[in-house]
């Protein structure tokens, strides 16, 4: 069986596209081959984000190491453009192909914990839920991200900022090891000792260099948490404010701010629903009492917003699996977004904030705030390819929009949001780039920091058979 032809709604090629013979290919692979006419396609072909419409010419979902080369030999062979998918949430689309090759890690999910070496090692088809609720078990964690569904491979080779950062740094700062397939084909270890060169590229560096089967991460001792959501009412001071004590806070706490229009939420006075909120998720990671302690003037935020109280408050001891909300697999959102730093949130950034939100009539609409430092910020800038240490606060501005004619006002809006609050720091978080071009790119890996990974790119991907992610091209 070959696949040639172009699925409904795609354009027809210019010239005959290599054809894969289905048939033969699954007798060389141990994990299934999934082709259009099978009947979990469409399921397998589809990612998180809604708008992004393509049809590979096959899926594989490998089992064995045997099978990634076999795949990436296959790429190699035709010439088809390989994706490469461990959760499915690139904002790109990259984790799919439209007539290329999508190799996924869906099905490799072995989890091996030691416990008294507090050491763990995950295959890349796991999620970040799946691996929390594992070391979770035995009192331990991984700071990954604030969404579970998420693949640990993009996660961890993008950098990881979360909940646990300010106190255990980013999740490559947990990372011991990774093992990976490069485009020859070879499996190789990379860490401190054995190829420190690609081990650095990894921390980082996202998808360029291969594919990665597994990684080894150091675990933290985390019994427990005080942690939740906390809506309040969002005014430029308490905005401001919220930013302010996130900041001053123990490194214990990760805060993140959504300040954003309310959803309509059975917990939420009705009263309350569209007006604009702070959307607060707080994670205190140590004892009750001293999250309880620390946590108190987010809630007298309340006050200064001219309320007696929060609107919700969610916020309890718990378990830190609980910091992963419940998700609709079949929720797959048209949403336009930008990513940067700021130095600072004062009160003219915070009325700015506010003004440009009131300014759009989308049902939903956001500026997100993530406090950074603590951990983070005590490594140097060229210890991984990460390489924004330094920077204060992660700003996200998104919207949601209701079909291709509506985009373009979308995101001019996010454009423009954006490019009024921020201050000094150029620098982007490479998991939270779209399709933003070449400067975009580098403003995720600045200077130094990208030349030294395109060298990296010539040793291991020379052809840039790895291309389908925020692309360095070989050097």
């Amino acid at each position: 069986m070959t696949v040639s032809s172009p699925r409904p709604g795609t354009s027809t090629p210019s010239a005959p596209s290599p054809t894969i013979d289905l048939d033969a290919l699954r007798g060389e692979i141990t994990g299934r081959v999934i082709g259009p006419n099978d009947d979990d396609y469409e399921s397998a072909r589809q990612v998180m984000f809604g708008g992004i419409d393509r049809h590979p010419a096959v899926v594989v979902r490998v089992a064995t190491v045997d099978d990634i080369r076999r795949v990436i030999e296959l790429a190699r062979e035709t010439g088809l453009e390989l994706a490469i998918r461990s959760g499915g949430h690139s904002a790109r689309g990259d984790s799919t192909t439209e007539g290329g090759i999508e190799l996924d890690l869906h099905d490799m999910t072995a989890i091996d914990i030691d416990p008294r070496a507090k050491t763990a090692w995950a295959e890349a088809g796991n999620t970040a839920l799946a691996v929390t609720q594992a070391v979770t078990e035995r009192g331990l964690a991984i700071g990954f991200g604030d969404t579970g569904s998420v693949g640990i491979g993009g996660i961890t080779l993008g950098g990881g900022v979360g909940y646990l950062g300010r106190k255990h740094g980013l999740t490559i700062d947990s990372l011991l090891a990774a093992d990976i397939v490069t485009a020859d084909g070879e499996l190789r270890r990379a860490d401190a000792d054995t190829n420190p060169d690609l081990f650095w590229a990894l921390r980082g560096g996202g998808g360029n260099f291969g594919v990665v089967t597994r990684f080894q991460y150091r675990l933290a001792d985390l019994p427990g948490i005080v942690g939740g959501m906390l809506v309040l009412p969002a005014t430029a001071e308490t905005v401001e404010r919220f930013i302010a004590l996130s900041d001053e806070a123990p490194e214990e706490l990760g805060t993140i701010a959504n300040v954003m229009p309310c959803p309509p939420m059975p917990f939420v006075d009705e009263a309350w629903h569209g007006k604009l909120v702070i959307f607060g998720l707080l994670c205190w990671a140590g004892d009750a009492a001293s999250g309880a302690k620390a946590l108190q003037p987010f809630r007298d935020l309340a006050k200064v917003g001219g309320l007696d109280a929060p609107i919700a408050d969610l916020v309890h001891p718990g378990a830190f699996t609980e910091m992963y909300p419940p998700e609709d697999p079949d929720y797959h959102p048209l949403a336009v977004s930008l990513t940067g730093f700021l130095d600072r949130v004062d009160r003219t950034t915070a009325e700015t904030i506010m003004t440009r939100l009131e300014s759009l009539d989308a049902p939903m609409r956001a500026v997100q705030l993530r406090v950074l430092g603590g951990a983070i910020a005590r490594v140097p800038d060229d210890a991984t390819a990460y390489a924004h240490r330094a920077s204060k606060i992660m700003v996200n501005v998104a919207a949601f929009y209701e079909g291709e004619q509506d985009r373009p006002q979308k995101m001019a809006w996010v454009r423009e949001l954006l490019g009024a609050i921020l201050q000094s720091d150029r620098g982007a978080y490479v998991n939270f780039l779209g399709d933003e071009g070449e400067a975009r790119i580098r403003a995720a890996y600045p200077g130094a920091t990208y030349d030294r990974l395109a060298e990296i790119k010539r040793r291991y991907d020379p052809e840039n058979l790895f291309r389908l992610n925020q692309n360095i091209a070989p050097a």
